[in-house]
């Protein structure tokens, strides 16, 4: 009989409270727990320092329709982002916070507050500049590429799964960075920055992190 040398390791069989997913991880010198909370401090981020805060930036960019529009496909992408990572929590063992004030307090980048808000403390008395805006827009992607780039450096070599969903958000993180540059040194500036990029098809396409089959449902859904 040919030997089967994976039928068999340190999960028992049947035994339901461990993965050999996560054991695997820890083979080849992954802190799992470590991983668990930088990828919630991340999720934080896309959820409440970004998407959320996006809104109200968006809404701020008053009479530059393409600035708005620009920011909406960020917005939007940062939420997929959040979708995008949220099982990969759970498959590993973790869990998202139970209070939004915990989860909101846990993210891994600065709130990116509407300029003038002593943030988010009061409204603005006067309506921030589009170049003041950018410049939140600009600075918070640029933490989301650090924050990503972290987890694909953990990851290479090691954890294929999480390094794919995490670049796969960071080749979007990328983009927006790019967008941002090219529009606040035009607006502040006066200067040509080009992205090499045009607005997506749809809103919030998302063509990397976006898969169109995903879903939340339970097993058997």
């Amino acid at each position: 009989m040919t030997e089967k040398p994976h039928a068999t390791g340190t999960v028992a069989p049947g035994d339901v409270t461990r993965r050999v997913g996560i054991e695997m991880l820890r083979q080849r010198g992954i802190d799992v727990e470590q991983l668990i909370q930088k990828l919630i401090d991340n999720a934080a981020a896309e959820f409440a320092s970004t998407y959320y805060y996006y809104s109200i930036l968006r809404m701020y960019l008053a009479g530059h329709e393409d600035y708005k529009e620009i920011c909406e496909d960020a917005r939007l992408e940062d939420r997929q982002h959040y979708e995008l990572i949220l099982p990969r929590i759970y498959e590993l063992g973790g869990s998202l916070p139970y209070s939004l004030h915990e989860f909101a307090d846990r993210a891994g980048c600065p709130h990116a507050y509407l300029p003038g808000t002593d943030n988010g403390s009061h409204p603005p008395e006067q309506p921030p500049s589009a170049a003041d805006i950018l410049t939140v827009l600009l600075e918070s992607e640029r933490c989301a590429i650090r924050s990503w780039q972290e987890i694909c450096d953990i990851c290479a070599g090691k954890d294929p799964r999480t390094y794919d969903l995490a670049a796969r958000i960071l080749n979007e993180e990328i983009e927006h960075e790019a967008w941002f540059i090219e529009l606040l040194a035009m607006e502040r500036d006066g200067q040509v920055q080009p992205s090499g990029h045009f607005r997506r098809g749809a809103p919030g396409e998302a063509p990397y992190s976006r898969n169109r089959a995903f879903h939340h449902g339970g097993a058997g859904n």
